[in-house]
């Protein structure tokens, strides 16, 4: 499994939205954090961090396809790219 780093940029004008539907978001990634594939994640200025453990790069965003951020349009954009760690770790 490789290290992949997600980052989320909100969508303007969504502060209202994602409040109103960030206990569904936070459960959703509880379960994913739970299963292991989600290893870290919290908010950034603007959007949100999230890493993660994944075969590709494809397979992680399709693990995010079900995040009611996105399924309610609060994410104006996701990237997500492999990060090779050098120091430290989240093992």
């Amino acid at each position: 499994m490789a290290t992949f780093a997600v980052q989320y940029t909100y969508g303007a004008n969504t502060d209202a939205a994602r409040d109103r539907f960030r206990p569904e978001h936070k459960d959703f990634l509880a379960g994913l954090y739970e299963s292991g594939r989600l290893r870290v994640s919290g908010p950034v200025d603007g959007g949100a961090l999230l890493i993660f453990e994944g075969a590709s790069a494809d397979e992680v965003a399709a693990l995010l396809d079900d995040d009611p951020f996105r399924r309610e349009g609060l994410i104006a954009e996701r990237t997500v790219r492999e990060w090779t760690i050098f120091f430290g770790g989240l093992k």
